[in-house]
């Protein structure tokens, strides 16, 4: 294959859902129409990449003339309600559900020894300083369901109980060995309503 060609398809292939065939099909696709496609999706990325950044509140994402987030200065949002999710693009799962009007702060992350991921790597400061503060009375936890999700739901559960406040975590609606960002709203909305106490 030329080598152009094989670099777009290696670099596709790295985004998450994308395995190589895929990757394939997207470069080809992309390399028949330039103009309509590839002209599009090269003028996006470097939009993306010169404006788009997170928020220095819940971590999620916003534009550079936009922080903190509009999420984040939103006044009828609830400031007694936090919501931990592993990363950013959670949060979009999470608001397309319809079932939460708190606030948000993402992980960035998940402690993962097999990634070397470790508590320090992870947003947990940021998290302990927003409930220090004093406002949050509840934290849900909206993590994967797998056993990384499951041993960081235990850490901050026990990184919040000095902090006497309540810690919840969704409702097992979510499948197992899933995450927030692949779950339908409905099954969102449903595990938001039925969470319970860590």
């Amino acid at each position: 294959m030329v080598p152009p060609v094989d670099n777009l398809i290696r670099s596709l292939s790295r985004l998450p859902g994308l395995g190589r065939r895929s990757a394939e099909r997207a470069a080809l696709a992309l390399l028949r129409k330039p103009e309509l496609l590839l002209d599009t999706l090269v003028s996006a990325l470097q939009e993306a990449r010169a404006s788009v950044c997170c928020c220095s509140v819940c971590g999620g994402f916003t534009s550079k003339g936009h922080e903190p987030c509009g999420l984040c200065t939103d006044a009828t949002r609830d400031d007694a309600l936090l919501c931990v999710v592993e990363e950013p693009s959670d949060i979009f799962s999470i608001e397309r559900s319809g079932g939460f009007n708190g606030r948000y702060h993402a992980l960035m992350g998940k402690l993962s020894p097999s990634k070397q991921t470790g508590p320090a790597d992870l947003r947990l400061g940021t998290l302990s300083e927003r409930v220090a503060r004093g406002g949050v009375k509840e934290v849900l936890l909206a993590l994967s369901t797998d056993m990384e999700g499951d041993a960081t739901a235990g850490y901050i559960g026990e990184l919040l109980k000095p902090l006497g406040v309540r810690v919840t975590r969704l409702a097992f609606g979510l499948p197992a060995d899933s995450g927030v960002g692949y779950s339908d709203p409905l099954t969102l909305k449903r595990a938001i309503t039925g969470r319970m106490d860590v």
